[in-house]
């Protein structure tokens, strides 16, 4: 008689595995998205810059497209993950079932297909998507909200990181508006959003809430440092931040982002552990965390030179250090953390996720010389190429262990 149970390492199998935790399913969908996201900017910018084939022409600029889904759809996916995940976990409550992340899997993982075949210019494919992304983002959002008001939001990481996200439901809507009723302030708003109103504050509030814990388990005698007033004092740098680049007050942006270098400095000189001696998963964090104060850094310079001269002296170069410094580099931090740990592995970096780790900050820094250089397309496609090189192992075995039984033969 044939089995009635579904080998773990059949089509079936794997996805039945897939589909037992809320971070499998969503890591494995931002994993995917990383490369596909990053494919489609590469041939892009290699088109665009040696015109050595040719690309359908796109219904909207391609850099808005690209901005789009990274701020979206490929780092949404990571977050959605981890944060269903954690959610019961702060608050003491039942774990969340299948029913609850996999239509927020399923939604972000359409949204990102349709919205990359749409660039081949059907505006049906990119509303489509752009419907698949709200429904998605919309149900995660609610069923932790949900939870939220089941615990009478106590837990003030939760509630931070819920903001952000509904912040992050308001710029999709204006995307998908913006596709029916074409104003570039709509586009320009979701994107600015998208940047320090989502994405910003949930990476914030996760390093908050997880840099102490993970040092405080890992080092003997390290003294967490997690003031709440650090989380309170933000936000308003955050808003004030998005609300200056919203009305175009690029000379005065100095103004929270100098504070924004001074706290974010500060957290990082409290975090360090005085010893020199830390686990390489541990050392990654910290040396992620430190493209923050950085990052605003040179946003500020940017600002004052603007102040100055009336010129952009550094183009994109903040920005960049902010997605890919900052993001790029926490992103395989933390995911690779929470993988090794909850699929029953040790707690190291191994060599996959150092060389990603390492070659995303060579990437970073040539994205930033891309924006200081005569021939700034090349050096763009170089730094997308880079990300795509960086990323191929660690997205390849992320997902192999994200399809198969924990090692240590647990549930989860």
């Amino acid at each position: 008689m044939q089995s009635l149970v579904t080998s773990p390492s059949s089509p079936t199998g794997m996805l039945r595995v897939l589909a037992t935790a809320p971070h499998r399913l969503l890591f494995f969908v931002g994993a995917s998205n990383v490369l596909l996201a990053m494919s489609a900017w590469a041939l892009w910018l290699i088109a665009a810059r040696w015109q050595v084939f040719a690309l359908p022409a796109s219904v909207l600029p391609a850099g808005w497209i690209h901005a789009i889904v990274m701020q979206y759809l490929v780092l949404p996916a990571f977050m959605f993950g981890f944060l269903l995940t954690v959610f019961p976990r702060w608050m003491n409550l039942p774990a969340l079932t299948r029913r609850h992340y996999v239509p927020v899997g399923a939604g972000l993982m359409t949204a990102q297909v349709l919205t990359l075949a749409g660039m081949a210019g059907s505006k049906l494919l990119l509303q489509s998507g752009a419907l698949a992304a709200l429904i998605g983002w919309g149900i995660g959002t609610a069923i932790l909200l949900r939870l939220l008001y089941q615990e009478a939001a106590r837990t003030w990481h939760a509630v931070s990181c819920a903001m952000a996200l509904i912040f992050g439901w308001v710029g999709l809507a204006l995307y998908a508006a913006y596709l029916y009723q074409p104003d570039t302030r709509l586009m320009f708003t979701a994107i600015k959003l998208g940047t320090t109103m989502v994405l910003l504050p949930i990476y914030f509030t996760v390093c908050h809430r997880m840099i102490p814990f993970f040092a405080g388990a890992a080092l003997r005698d390290y003294r967490p440092v997690r003031p709440m007033w650090m989380l309170g004092a933000f936000w308003p740098l955050a808003l004030a931040h998005t609300w200056l680049e919203l009305r175009h007050g690029y000379a005065w942006l100095w103004l929270p982002d100098v504070s924004l270098v001074l706290l974010t400095g500060w957290l990082l000189r409290k975090w360090w552990p005085r010893s020199t001696t830390m686990p390489a998963l541990l050392r990654v964090l910290f040396v992620g965390f430190a493209w923050l104060p950085l990052a605003f850094g040179l946003y500020a310079a940017q600002s004052l030179g603007y102040w100055l001269t009336g010129e952009f002296v550094l183009g994109r170069a903040p920005a960049h250090a902010l997605f890919i410094g900052f993001f790029g580099s926490l992103l395989v931090a933390m995911v690779t953390r929470v993988t090794q740990g909850h699929s029953g592995r040790p707690l190291v970096l191994g060599r996959v996720a150092a060389f990603a780790f390492a070659a995303i900050q060579v990437v970073a820094v040539l994205r930033i010389v891309a924006e200081l250089h005569v021939d700034t397309l090349a050096w763009q496609a170089l730094a997308a190429v880079g990300w795509l090189l960086a990323f191929l192992p660690w997205v390849v075995r992320s997902a192999w262990i994200y399809l198969t039984p924990r090692a240590d033969g647990k549930a989860g």
